[in-house]
């Protein structure tokens, strides 16, 4: 009888030890990751996702906005799986990240789209331009291209023909005004606006340093192939595509809500494409 119990009580002793461990997290469903991480830049895309907190909160999901300042710490944060998912990028700077790093990172949920801009410096028009007064443009390959198609748009430059989604000034063919064309950080041009003539540059970034339409000269036109290649997307590693956390990312915000959010909180600068 002694026996019995004793191998009774060591039963008892083991099912609570295994019971706790579980409790720990060894498998139990009640350790589930309910926590959606998403790596932003501030100004629109960190604004938006503000929007969606409530509601995703209303399902279950606690949705965790990590902000950066740059356009390559969110996709590194995403391909390490230190988040699990970005909304910063366009699709044309989306594939040169992938080709350049060998990443696989996969567009899941078209957003908006940010018209480029031509933001006033030293001069007030275009009109106003003279031999040699400097203009900015971003450096990085995609923005850059962007930006010399906008000037070559309004006629200051001549592009090479047949480029791709990559260009710099070497591709510039014909420059009449004389013009020089400096290549800058992106995040870095509205401050340097001050000793530039003009700089050309990204809608957050603008957003970010308080820049207006009232500060601009000339933005993309609608018809333009930014329509297309600069939608600003919803980006996870390749694999996580059908994931519960990109669905249910994806779906709180391609809503009416954020739709309504973002035409009047930006006066019609970032256009919805959902």
């Amino acid at each position: 009888m002694k026996n019995i119990k004793k191998i009774s009580i060591l039963t008892l002793v083991l099912a609570l030890l295994l019971g706790t461990l579980a409790a720990c997290g060894g498998g139990s469903s009640s350790g589930e990751d309910k926590t959606i991480k998403v790596a932003a830049t501030a100004s629109p895309h960190a604004e938006v996702l503000e929007v969606i907190k409530d509601n995703l909160a209303e399902e279950g999901w606690e949705l965790d906005i990590q902000v950066f300042d740059d356009y390559v710490q969110p996709n590194v944060a995403t391909t390490t799986g230190d988040v699990d998912a970005n909304y910063f990028q366009h699709i044309n700077y989306l594939n040169d990240y992938n080709e350049e790093n060998g990443t696989e990172l996969v567009a899941v949920g078209d957003v908006h789209y940010e018209p480029f801009g031509i933001y006033k410096g030293t001069k007030d028009s275009l009109d106003a331009l003279e031999a040699g007064d400097k203009v900015g443009v971003p450096n990085d390959a995609t923005n850059e291209k962007r930006a010399l198609d906008l000037l070559a748009a309004n006629g200051l430059i001549t592009l090479k023909e047949g480029l791709g989604s990559e260009a710099t000034v070497a591709d510039i063919v014909d420059n009449p005004k004389g013009l020089e064309i400096v290549e800058i950080e992106a995040a870095t041009i509205p401050g340097t606006l001050p000793d530039l003539a003009l700089g050309l540059i990204n809608f957050n970034y603008a957003q970010g340093a308080g820049l207006t339409a009232d500060d601009a000269i000339a933005y993309e036109a609608q018809d333009s192939d930014a329509i297309d290649g600069y939608v600003n997307v919803i980006v996870v590693n390749a694999g996580n595509e059908n994931s519960e956390k990109t669905k249910a990312l994806v779906a709180a915000i391609q809503t009416d809500e954020v739709r309504q959010f973002i035409e009047e909180k930006y006066n019609g600068l970032v256009k919805v494409r959902f």
